[in-house]
């Protein structure tokens, strides 16, 4: 099995707010007990701003985005000589990988850096990847390691994503863990929307990028830094098991979900939703807002009002055209754009999540 480990910023630190090599030994001791079953894993590990700010004694997390692209450049590596020291005594191997969205993006960069992970997995090294913060601005400030981690699954066709989380999975109103979700729209309910101190996800991020990943047909697990690999490797957990869907997406609409750089975002009433969900393209009459500048033709996500991505679709009109006709029926439509045109998104080239 090929497995993929997210590591959150404040799993690196313990509550005292050291670094917990307790933890990271654990990790690469169930690493080294894997690897000799045969199983491949990766680590996405968020941690180079937190580092940074420990390695300079900074008490405070860093608001300013240039502080924080100087800090990631700090604690990079020293974020690496922490696993590479570790790792080291367990006879592994860890190999920096830094990347940015525009890899999954390009078709050039998104094979040579899946060609560069997959030779690192032959010679038997663990691959640690991280964006590129010092770079990556709009990472900084909008993105997170969950996403990173959702499209270095995609990427590596990783068979399961281990997703751990101070919050120890996922909780519902009695502060209880639910262990297994086979309905992740559901599970959205529970999402109290907390953030870390150094991270930048949530419990809103992770159920996002997970059901994503169920719709690749990967298995998720969200759990806590306690549990070991070796079960999780067998979908046993004290945290949040998602199984996928019996029938993920087809290739064509993987590549739409995961490569395809959005111009926009659509969102719409849960009726239109529902109308996606059983197969239908979606209407003007679904749409409440419209963000972003987009022609025809582009790629659009496509969410709900309360912002969660739902899906994405390739737009038959631009972003000014359907501000005209947002929440008008299809004979208006035709009629104020003069087309024979009625559908926003023709299910053909729409894939809902």
């Amino acid at each position: 099995m090929r497995l993929l480990v997210k590591v959150g910023s404040n799993l690196i630190q313990t509550s005292e707010g050291d670094i917990d090599l307790s933890f990271l030994s654990d990790l690469a001791r169930d690493i080294k007990a894997l690897k000799q079953e045969g199983d491949e894993v990766l680590i996405v590990s968020s941690g180079a701003v937190l580092c940074g700010t420990k390695k300079l004694g900074i008490k405070e997390r860093p608001k300013d985005l240039v502080l924080k692209q100087a800090l990631a450049g700090v604690g990079q590596a020293y974020l690496m000589h922490i696993y590479d020291v570790v790792f080291s005594n367990y006879g592994l191997i860890p190999a920096q990988v830094l990347l940015t969205s525009d890899v999954f993006r390009e078709k050039a960069k998104f094979y040579n850096s899946k060609n560069a992970i997959e030779q690192m997995l032959k010679l038997g090294v663990v691959p640690v990847i991280n964006e590129n913060d010092t770079v990556a601005v709009s990472e900084l400030v909008f993105g997170d390691n969950d996403f990173l981690a959702l499209h270095t699954a995609f990427m590596m066709d990783a068979e399961l994503l281990v997703i751990l989380s101070t919050a120890g999975g996922l909780r519902n109103e009695k502060d209880q863990i639910i262990h297994f979700v086979d309905d992740v729209d559901k599970a959205f309910s529970f999402v109290k929307g907390v953030n870390s101190e150094f991270g930048t996800g949530g419990m809103f991020s992770k159920l996002t990028a997970t059901k994503l990943a169920l719709n690749l047909g990967i298995h998720v697990i969200i759990t806590g830094k306690e549990d070991s690999l070796l079960h999780l490797k067998r979908f046993e957990t004290s945290g949040t098991y998602f199984k996928p869907l019996d029938k993920p997406l087809k290739q064509r609409k993987k590549i739409m979900a995961m490569m395809e750089e959005p111009k926009g975002v659509l969102y719409i009433d849960h009726g239109a939703y529902r109308a996606l969900k059983e197969g239908k393209s979606l209407l003007p009459a679904g749409i409440v807002k419209i963000g972003g500048i987009f022609k025809r033709g582009d790629i659009v996500s496509i969410c709900l009002e309360d912002g969660r991505l739902i899906g994405k679709g390739k737009v038959n009109f631009s972003s000014e055209e359907l501000m005209r006709v947002m929440r008008k029926k299809g004979q208006d439509v035709k009629a104020i754009l003069k087309t024979n045109k009625e559908e926003a998104i023709h299910r053909d080239h729409l894939v809902v999540f």
